[in-house]
C-alpha cells in the first residue's frame, strides 16, 4: 500500500535508451531530466530503479506488471518500526495513560456496559505521505517513481497513544538529552516530555546535561526533572539541559545507559544527532536491552527528510524578519543603499527562501541548492547595478551555505564533523564594495548576521504547538514499545518514522518546486548562473 520513497536517493534508468532520472534536492521527490517526445511516447521501454535507504537497494523492472507490489513490499519493510518484541519476549499491558474525566457507557455485544473513550491510536493506523498526483515528470516539483508518474500510495505509521504499553511506569527511568546547537523550542519539548511521562505514572525522570557529553563527563551530574522543575522553562530560550556537539563512543554511551538504569531515552537533535541515536539503538538491541530510544527532530534549518517542518523553523523565519526589516530601512534610507542579510542554512536554504517570501522586500535570494555567480553579465553584481538604477536601493538575503564554491575550500570541521563554512556574507559584502568602487558608483552596504539572536529566542506560537505534540508523541512511542524511531509531522499528520529513513541525506530545497518558483516571482531576480 505504499512505495519506495524517492527522497532517499532514487534514480531510474532507461537501460535501452540511456535515460537517466535522478533525485537532486527535493522534499518528496527528485528532479529529473526531461525525456524527449519520442521517449515519452515509447511506453514499452525497460526501466530499472535504484532505491537506496540505509543498506537496502531495490531494482525495479517497470515491464513487470507487478512492479507496484514489489515497491510496496520494499516500502513496508523499510518503514516498519523497530519494536522491543523484535528482540525480547515482552508482553503488553493496559495503558496507564488516560485523560477521560467522566465515563460514557455503551453496551458491548453481550449487552454489558463498557467504557467508550476513542482517543487511542490503533497500531494499524497509517498516514498518507504523498497527496499530489503528478501527470508528468516535467510538472513542477514532480515526484514520480516511473516515467508515467503512476500513482502509488506511501503510508507511514500514525503517532499517538496506544491502548497497550510495554513498560510498567514504576519501573521506568526516563532520560532526556539535547544535542547539537541551540534551537527555539527545546525547552517546550523537554517540558511536554516530562508532563506526559508523569501522566503515565513515571516517577524517575532525569536530564542528561550538555548533550552526549553528559553520559561520560564525571563532573556532569543528572538533572532531576518533574512538572515543578519544568513548569515555566518554555518562557525562556535555550535548553534547560544545555547543548554540545560530538560526544563519546556509542559503546561508552550505552555502558552509561546501563549503569544508570535508563530504559527510555529521548534525544533531541538534527541529522547528526539522529545518526547517533540510531547507533545507540542498534547497540542496545545488540545487547538485548529493554530500552526505547526515541528521537525528536530539532533543526532550525528544516532539513530533515520526509517531514513538513521541524520545530524552531517557523520561529527562525519570523525572527529573521526583524533583521530583514532593519536591512530594508538601512538600505532604503541611504543613497545607493544595499542591505545584506545572512541567515542559517548550511546545505538547505529553507529559512532564507521562506524569510524572503515572508518579507516581500528581498530583491535577491541566494541559497545553497541554486548555483550563482557574482561577476559577469548575468552575475549578481550586474543585477545590483540595475536595481540601484531602477529603484535606488537593493536588499539581498543569503544562506550561510550558499556560494561556497566561490570561496577557498575549508579543511576544518566542528565537533559534529561538519565542515566549517567560509563566510559568504562577508565575501559578498567585500565584492559589492569592490565592484562599485571599480565602476565609480558610490554604495552604502549594511551587512547583518542575526544567527545567534535567532537561535536563542523562545518558540513562537506555531512552534510551541508543534513542540507540544512532538514531545507528547515521543513518550507515547516509547511506551508503545518502539525504539530507533523519530516523530514528526508529514503531510500535516503526526507520524513515527524509522530513524534510518530520515538520515540518508539532508532535505534540500527543490529548485523545480513551486515554492522556489514563488520566491523567484516575489524577488523578480534573474538566473545568476
Amino acid at each position: 500500500m505504499a512505495f519506495a520513497s524517492p527522497t532517499n536517493g532514487v534514480s531510474f534508468i532507461g537501460a535501452q535508451h540511456g535515460l537517466h532520472y535522478t533525485r537532486e534536492s527535493s522534499l518528496y521527490g527528485f528532479i529529473c531530466a526531461r525525456p524527449t517526445e519520442s521517449e515519452r511516447m515509447n511506453r514499452n521501454l525497460s526501466f530499472t530503479m535504484d532505491v537506496r535507504a540505509g543498506a537496502t537497494k531495490t531494482e525495479i523492472n517497470f515491464k513487470d506488471p507487478n512492479w507496484k507490489q514489489h515497491v510496496e513490499k520494499d516500502w513496508d519493510m523499510r518503514f516498519n518500526l523497530p519494536h522491543l518484541k523484535d528482540i525480547l519476549d515482552v508482553k503488553p499491558m493496559p495503558t496507564t495513560f488516560s485523560l477521560k474525566k467522566s465515563r460514557i457507557l455503551r453496551g458491548d455485544s453481550y449487552g454489558a456496559p463498557v467504557d467508550a473513550w476513542n482517543s487511542y491510536v490503533n497500531n494499524d493506523d497509517r498516514a498518507l505521505l504523498k497527496v499530489i498526483k503528478f501527470s508528468s515528470p516535467t510538472s513542477a516539483g514532480a515526484d514520480c517513481i516511473d516515467p508515467d508518474c503512476s500513482w502509488v500510495e506511501q503510508w507511514v505509521h500514525r503517532a499517538g497513544p496506544r491502548e497497550q504499553i510495554y513498560y510498567e511506569p514504576d519501573e521506568v527511568k526516563a532520560a532526556i538529552v539535547t544535542c547539537g546547537g541551540l534551537c527555539p523550542g527545546l525547552n517546550d519539548v523537554i517540558r511536554q516530555i516530562v508532563f506526559t511521562l508523569e501522566i503515565y505514572g513515571v516517577k524517575k525522570i532525569v536530564g542528561i546535561p550538555f548533550g552526549y557529553h553528559g553520559f561520560f563527563e564525571k563532573s556532569l551530574e543528572e538533572i532531576p526533572l518533574s512538572r515543578q522543575v519544568v513548569e515555566t522553562i518554555n518562557l525562556a530560550g535555550g535548553s534547560l539541559l544545555g547543548v554540545s556537539r560530538g560526544g563519546a563512543s556509542t559503546s561508552d554511551i550505552v555502558d552509561s545507559i546501563q549503569a544508570r538504569g535508563i530504559n527510555m531515552l529521548f534525544i533531541l537533535g538534527g541529522n547528526g544527532t539522529h545518526a547517533g541515536a540510531n547507533a545507540i539503538h542498534n547497540e542496545c538491541r545488540k545487547r538485548r536491552m529493554k530500552v526505547s530510544i526515541v528521537a525528536v527532530p530539532k533543526t532550525i534549518d528544516n532539513d530533515i527528510l520526509l517531514m513538513d517542518k521541524t520545530f524552531g523553523f517557523d520561529t527562525a523565519v519570523e525572527e529573521a524578519q526583524r533583521a530583514i526589516n532593519s536591512a530594508y530601512i538601512e538600505a532604503h534610507s541611504a543613497y545607493h543603499g544595499i542591505g545584506l542579510v545572512k541567515l542559517m542554512g548550511r546545505s538547505s536554504g529553507f529559512i532564507t527562501m521562506h524569510a524572503s517570501l515572508s518579507s516581500g522586500q528581498i530583491d535577491v535570494c541566494l541559497i545553497p541548492e541554486v548555483p550563482f555567480t557574482l561577476d559577469g553579465t548575468y552575475g549578481v553584481l550586474r543585477h545590483l547595478e540595475n536595481l540601484l538604477e531602477s529603484k535606488g536601493f537593493a536588499l539581498i538575503c543569503v544562506a550561510e551555505g550558499a556560494g561556497q564554491d566561490l570561496l577557498p575550500k575549508s579543511n576544518t570541521t566542528d565537533a559534529s564533523g561538519n565542515v566549517v563554512l567560509n563566510d559568504i556574507g562577508v565575501h559578498i559584502q567585500q565584492k559589492i564594495k569592490q565592484h562599485f568602487r571599480d565602476i565609480n558608483v558610490p554604495v552604502d552596504v549594511k551587512y547583518i548576521d542575526p544567527t545567534y539572536m535567532i537561535r536563542a529566542c523562545c518558540a513562537n506560537a506555531s512552534d510551541a504547538i508543534l513542540c507540544t505534540v512532538l514531545g507528547q508523541n515521543a513518550v507515547h512511542g516509547a511506551f508503545a514499545g518502539f525504539s530507533g524511531i523519530t516523530t514528526g509531522i508529514c503531510n500535516t499528520h503526526y507520524v513515527y518514522l524509522p530513524i534510518p529513513e530520515v538520515i540518508t541525506s539532508p532535505r534540500f530545497v527543490d529548485p523545480n518546486s513551486r515554492m522556489w518558483h514563488r520566491c523567484l516571482t516575489s524577488t523578480g531576480q534573474p538566473d545568476f548562473h
